[in-house]
């Protein structure tokens, strides 16, 4: 795989380089946030591996512009910060995981090719539609009612995660694991508050509410009163 890694640290971008080169990727390397975005935005990189703490350019701006530019390739953050609160941030940024350092080598390439094994965006539909809702994932635009919404890089996981399963109950634990790489709980509230602001983003003032909630089990998009 092609992998962009922006981390300015010398000893800490060899080790990934070096490390990753010996496996057989392919490197591109940067030192500061605004060289990750001009080389990310040139694409081809299969995943981003990008350090929070940055000249110039923070990781954590460097990724949403990034996103905000088209660039579809999962993003790994490195951080010395280890809170949830920390981790959230990161993902609200657009990154899809997070690793904090001091890390070993083998975890790292582990998340990598995990992230790369999820389905590319080419092998699943373009667009989503339930009711007047409208998800155009190549562009990550939502419209509903021809009116455009705009959400935010974790809510738009979240609701482009659930528009993946109409109809289907989607439970707390599943969105924990999936959009916020929890594989325990975290005793916090996250995803009942992003559900919450995605609900009155999407939901208030149409009308007619998509997004239920199951008590004790989790949440459904369905057009079905």
């Amino acid at each position: 795989m092609k992998v962009l890694v922006v981390e300015d640290d010398e000893r800490t971008a060899a080790f990934i380089a070096r490390g990753l080169g010996e496996v057989g990727h392919t490197v591109d390397m940067a030192r500061t946030g605004d060289e990750g975005v001009q080389i990310g935005m040139a694409g081809g990189h299969d995943v981003i591996v990008m350090d929070r703490m940055l000249p110039g350019l923070s990781g954590l701006e460097a990724i949403a512009l990034l996103r905000a530019e088209g660039v579809q390739a999962p993003v790994l953050v490195l951080t010395a910060l280890g809170a949830v609160d920390d981790r959230v941030a990161g993902l609200e940024a657009g990154a899809d995981d997070y690793l904090v350092k001091p890390f070993a080598f083998s975890e790292l390439l582990a998340r990598l090719n995990a992230l790369v094994r999820r389905p590319p965006l080419t092998d699943q539909p373009a667009h989503i539609r339930v009711a007047d809702l409208e998800i155009d994932t190549r562009r990550r635009k939502v419209v509903r009612s021809g009116r455009r919404i705009d959400l935010t890089p974790q809510e738009y996981k979240l609701l482009e995660f659930l528009g993946r399963r109409v109809g289907e109950t989607v439970t707390r634990t599943m969105l924990l694991e999936n959009l916020w790489g929890f594989h325990f709980d975290p005793r916090t509230n996250i995803v009942d508050a992003h559900v919450s602001r995605l609900r009155s983003k999407v939901d208030k003032g149409f009308g007619r509410e998509l997004i239920h909630t199951l008590r004790g089990v989790g949440y459904v998009l369905d057009d079905a009163d």
